[in-house]
């Protein structure tokens, strides 16, 4: 089995990423940083699978179809891609500047739309795959000082929802995870109890509890909330 996992290397997607070599997947990640990438796959080695690792700004669309083309000639067949990478700049929307909103515009959905068009036609020719899309409890609830991460988020639900209803007729499923607030980096300086979070490990356990339900199924999304969070 062989999966891609983008923003590989930190939070969600580093849990994500070992999840799936501890169950025995061959990964394709990436992350902007080549030395976390190799630091990634050698802390990786244990598992015996193998890590392909390549550098990616996720958000110049000629590096995203380099990263898939790279995949490609790696993989010969791809099971899972896990649009995962995000970016989060706070600030309200009437005060941003408009280059916050078009940086997050990329990364949170530009990216995951190229990789899904890319991989979903490779899994449509197979008549197998999986997509996960890591969007946000934003994409369905206004968070203040959200700003537009909320609106890139709300848009990558969308395009969830729209390879879903097209890529099913294919037999590839495509499910929406929906996060509320994940111990990440982006917590980094908090006085609140690590306790209090939606756990990495969390969101990584959920995505493979969906990958080994029955062929039959799909689910569409799942949201992962603290159970009582106190900001």
């Amino acid at each position: 089995m062989n999966a891609i996992v983008t923003g590989a290397t930190r939070g969600i997607g580093r849990a994500i990423t070992i999840k799936l070599a501890e169950a025995g997947y061959h990964l394709a990640i990436c992350a902007r940083s080549k030395t976390d990438l190799a630091a990634l796959a050698s802390e990786l080695a244990y598992t015996g699978v193998k890590v392909f690792c390549y550098a990616t700004d996720l958000s110049l669309k000629d590096e995203i179809y380099r990263f898939a083309a790279e995949v490609g000639t790696a993989f010969d067949t791809i099971d899972v891609l896990v649009n995962n990478a995000g970016l989060f700049l706070p600030g309200f929307l009437m005060q941003e500047e408009d280059n916050s909103f078009e940086q997050q515009l990329f990364v949170n959905l530009n990216a995951p739309y190229y990789l899904a068009k890319h991989f979903g036609k490779t899994m449509s020719e197979q008549g197998y795959g999986h997509i996960f899309s890591i969007c946000s409890v934003s994409s369905k609830e206004f968070k203040e000082n959200g700003g537009s991460y909320g609106v890139t988020k709300s848009a990558l639900l969308s395009l969830n929802n729209v390879l879903r209803q097209e890529l099913s007729k294919y037999n590839v499923k495509v499910t929406a995870i929906l996060p509320g607030e994940t111990l990440t980096s982006s917590w980094e300086g908090t006085n609140i109890a690590p306790a209090s979070f939606v756990q990495p490990e969390d969101i990584a356990n959920a995505l493979y509890t969906i990958l080994n339900l029955s062929s039959g199924v799909n689910v569409e999304e799942i949201i992962l909330k603290p159970l009582n969070f106190n900001a």
